[in-house]
């Protein structure tokens, strides 16, 4: 019998044929590590799921990847649900795979853990750029589902407790794949027409998968760019959310949202009534304040008796006048004494005093003081000055000091 020879397409299409009719590995589920995982341009992903003995190659395309909630990584635990068979040009059997989950917990629970550490890393979740509520919001920008309850308990609350704001409701949906595009929109709409002074959005309560349009990036980052104040309130106080950790106020619940976004006005009719009160006391204080110090104003003596103050005023002058002619006088003593006894000496060298102890003084017709007789010749007009008048005489001799000497002690001869 001639033996049959198989090239080699044909080998790899036998045993592609009996992969794809094998039941087991038409819809099997594979239990591995992540490793290669590689995501392509064109939008198909292709790893290798391995355990301690083997390994297995894997690929998803674009439209099963499509429908991920969570990122892979390698060394991640996972269950890869899909069929085996060989791709026949290269003659490698590998898993085409329909769905990948987390090996242990949900996908949506993964994502939500992975979106959470990038948008912490990223500073998102920094308490120092949250925004402070306004105390008195004129309008509010309330983005919901205009179908559920939660809007209904948050516009009556809101009413009730601060009629004043403007409460504006922006409709969208808050479940399903087109709500987290619809909240986007709503968020950068308030913002860039200035509709309200904060946004409250949320919803009610339900499952992790209801409530994941508020796990959602594109969310997230809206929140985040807002510049209006935002408050989340996604369910019920147990429930958490991407968007609690990076709004500016997370509310347990709409109704806390609303409780939360404006203020009571019964509170505030008591603490303006309080504040009323308390200034009517001090302004009561402060005249009866000013009422005493009236009085005592009034029983001063400068006000009773104006002219006493005059006559006190005369009285210290008069003190002051005296006191100052004393202290003048005090002053003026020692340089009158001091005066006088100057003038006692110029007085005793005064030249009048020798000539009133039979002194004379010559001078000659310059008026040139004459000290020896050779400042003369005969002839010359000498002036003498005498204690009382004048004569003008004429040189007839000059004598010199020995002829003076000599005719001195002639005459006591």
């Amino acid at each position: 019998m001639e033996r049959h020879i198989f090239t080699v397409s044909e080998v790899n299409g036998l045993i592609k044929a009996i992969l794809d009719n094998e039941p087991l590995l038409g819809d099997v589920c594979v239990r591995g590590e992540l490793s290669n995982y590689k995501m392509y341009p064109s939008g198909h992903h292709y790893f290798t799921l391995k355990d301690e003995q083997s390994a297995i190659r894997c690929v998803m395309f674009r439209g099963q990847a499509s429908r991920l909630r969570f990122r892979p990584e390698n060394g991640m635990k996972a269950l890869a649900l899909g069929r085996v068979t060989v791709f026949p040009r290269d003659g490698a059997y590998q898993l085409y795979c329909n769905e990948l989950s987390p090996d242990g917990v949900g996908d949506l629970h993964v994502a939500f853990e992975q979106l959470k550490e990038k948008l912490w890393k990223e500073g998102l979740f920094d308490e120092g750029r949250k925004k402070s509520l306004p105390p008195y919001p004129r309008a509010i920008a309330v983005i919901t589902s205009s179908a559920g309850a939660a809007v209904h308990d948050m516009i009556r609350i809101l009413r009730r407790r601060y009629p004043l704001a403007e409460v504006k409701l922006l409709p969208v949906r808050v479940q399903g794949a087109e709500a987290p595009a619809e909240i986007v929109g709503a968020i950068r709409y308030a913002n860039r027409y200035r509709v309200a002074d904060l946004i409250i959005t949320g919803r009610g309560g339900g499952s992790m998968e209801d409530l994941w349009a508020f796990n959602d990036e594109r969310v997230a980052r809206a929140i985040y760019a807002s510049q209006l104040p935002v408050i989340s309130a996604v369910g019920h106080e147990p429930d958490v959310t991407i968007a609690d950790f990076v709004a500016d106020v997370r509310a347990a619940t709409p109704s806390h949202a609303a409780e939360m976004a404006v203020p009571d006005q019964g509170e505030l009719r008591d603490r303006l009534q309080s504040a009323r009160l308390r200034m009517a006391r001090a302004q009561s204080k402060e005249l009866a304040l000013l009422r005493r110090r009236l009085e005592t104003l009034a029983a001063k003596r400068v006000l009773t008796d104006p002219l006493a103050v005059i006559q006190d005023k005369r009285m210290l002058l008069a003190h002051l006048q005296k006191d100052l002619g004393y202290a003048a006088a005090a002053r003026l003593a020692g340089p009158r004494q001091r005066l006088g006894t100057l003038a006692a000496s110029l007085d005793a060298m005064s030249p009048l005093k020798v000539l009133g102890r039979g002194f004379a003084l010559a001078a000659d017709s310059g008026g040139r003081i004459l000290r020896r007789a050779g400042d003369v010749s005969p002839g010359d007009a000498v002036e003498v000055s005498l204690a009382e008048g004048r004569l003008d005489c004429r040189v007839e001799r000059v004598y010199t000091e020995e002829e003076s000497h000599e005719r001195e002690e002639g005459k006591e001869l």
